[in-house]
């Protein structure tokens, strides 16, 4: 009977949030706990877990799970403790071991280590072996390393963002675990593509971005690939390997995975220019709301929780204010001390409070007379995946025709469940702030009037010049817009 190990590292970090993070913003889950919690869930290791356990004879170990919402860069300390407690476990449980299943974002980093993932995946190659496979499941918008594919057998790749098929990927890496176990022999091509994107272009149900993924869904549907996609990583991490990049692993058929991965790449550079981000500026945005028939949503994406920004930006609130904007107005901050002094007033109690700036120093504080309308431990489970979304405590606080849903934790923010928490139903407002770059359409731009993507500062804006990279390959587009292109594709098998 087969023996898969499972495990799960996830974190996504923004290098330009100042505020890093740390062990104790890690979820984790020991033993039957990670397959426990998952299990049915619209989540990589609940895809893995449903197709491991439809199949007769596999036997699922289970090790070790830590995830994290997005945020800054891991400490050092942060991560080491991560990695002990992880490769300990996997130690621990890799006697009889057939194969490993190992579900990972790909857009970690630590202070002392900037690719972690590649790390993890070296060192349980040190404890498994060289024979025993090992396939894992990305998020396109982590950045996978030489390091990384130098340790696996194969991989699976999200197909959609916004991101539904977090199972359907999970399943699609077990069972291309399961051909290598039959006698599947991987090679996998890597083309490197120097250019950082992002943008309404990249919704891959209506951008050009989808219809690069249609193709890579076809290598796969066809039979031609074990498995393909293209990756667009993480412009908010900056790391040395930070670039968008195509992967296609056949069957023992270097020739085509190579040709494969260079038409993905070719197929996408033309479009580059189309895939950045299209801002608005703030004062005119604001001046095109009030003259809307409808409500008008404003798209903070520099400070995405989701994308690893604090979450605690009060520069479109400030904005809104000084321009008198008179509809009603929903908006979520991130801002610990403002809770905390809600949480004392009580509620129906009235007090100033400073809104902003409390994690990310370049945000001003705005001092505002509130009244705390609803209080709540911000115990949340996401619309989207059923999954914890964690805002610690929270508070619903009212400024005239502002409702402000105030959190302790920078909860992810790319649906409506932290809205829907605060007893706040978005389509009663005549305007929302929603700090995602993209959420499911029925959720806000389905009904909505007009969404201004909002040119503001913040740790992951879309105006990446702005951001400061140092650390990533150069040249890279748009950074420097003159970079060139010349497909190559990088080779990988595993004997």
């Amino acid at each position: 009977m087969p023996k898969i190990l499972i495990a799960e590292c996830m974190q996504e970090i923004s290098t330009f949030n100042p505020v890093p993070s740390s062990y104790r913003d890690f979820r984790i889950l020991r033993g039957a706990e990670l397959i426990d919690t998952q299990r049915g869930t619209n989540t990589g290791m609940g895809g893995a877990v449903e197709v491991f356990e439809a199949t007769p004879g596999v036997t699922l170990v289970p090790a070790y799970g830590a995830r994290a919402f997005s945020a800054g860069q891991l400490s050092r300390k942060g991560f080491e403790r991560v990695a002990k407690e992880l490769l300990e476990a996997v130690r621990n449980h890799a006697k009889g071991i057939d194969a490993m299943y190992f579900s990972m974002h790909g857009a970690m980093g630590a202070d002392g280590e900037l690719d972690p993932e590649g790390y993890l995946l070296q060192e349980c190659r040190k404890i498994l072996g060289e024979k025993i496979p090992i396939v894992i499941s990305l998020d396109l918008h982590g950045i996978c390393t030489a390091r990384m594919l130098e340790h696996v057998n194969g991989l699976a790749i999200y197909h959609t963002y916004p991101h539904v098929d977090f199972a359907d990927t999970g399943a699609r890496a077990a069972r291309l675990l399961l051909k290598i176990m039959a006698g599947a022999k991987p090679t996998i091509a890597r083309v490197v593509v120097p250019a950082l994107v992002r943008g309404d272009e990249l919704i891959t149900e209506t951008g050009v971005y989808g219809g690069v993924i249609r193709q890579a869904q076809a290598l796969e549907r066809e039979g031609k690939a074990l498995a393909a996609g293209f990756m667009i990583g993480n412009p908010f991490t900056d790391v040395p390997e930070l670039c968008s990049q195509a992967i296609v692993v056949t069957d023992n058929d270097a020739a085509t995975a190579e040709r494969e991965a260079i038409r993905l790449a070719e197929s996408f550079w033309p479009d580059r220019a189309l895939m950045q981000g299209r801002l608005v500026q703030l004062d005119d945005a604001i001046a095109k709301a009030k003259t809307l028939d409808g409500a008008a949503i404003f798209t903070d994406a520099a400070d995405a929780t989701s994308s690893g920004a604090t979450g605690d930006s009060n520069v479109i609130l400030a904005a809104l204010k000084k321009a008198n904007y008179q509809g009603k107005v929903l908006v979520p901050i991130v801002d610990p001390p403002a809770v905390e002094a809600a949480m004392k007033a009580g509620l129906g109690g009235k007090l100033r409070v400073k809104l902003g700036g409390a994690l990310d120093k370049r945000y001003t504080p705005l001092e505002l007379d509130v009244t705390v309308e609803l209080l709540s431990r911000g115990n949340i489970r996401l619309e989207t995946s059923g999954g914890p979304n964690n805002a610690g405590n929270m508070a619903l606080l009212l400024h005239k025709n502002y409702s402000i849903v105030a959190m302790t934790k920078s909860a992810n923010l790319f649906d409506r469940s932290v809205f829907y928490a605060a007893g706040c139903e978005p389509r009663r407002y005549d305007l929302i702030v929603v700090k995602s770059p993209h959420c499911e359409k029925h959720m806000f731009v389905d009904w909505a009037a007009r969404n201004f993507n909002i040119d503001a500062p913040g740790a992951t804006s879309a105006n990446l010049k702005s951001l400061g990279h140092t650390i990533c390959r150069r040249p890279v587009y748009p950074l420097e817009p003159e970079t060139t292109f010349t497909p190559k594709a990088e080779m990988y098998a595993r004997k």
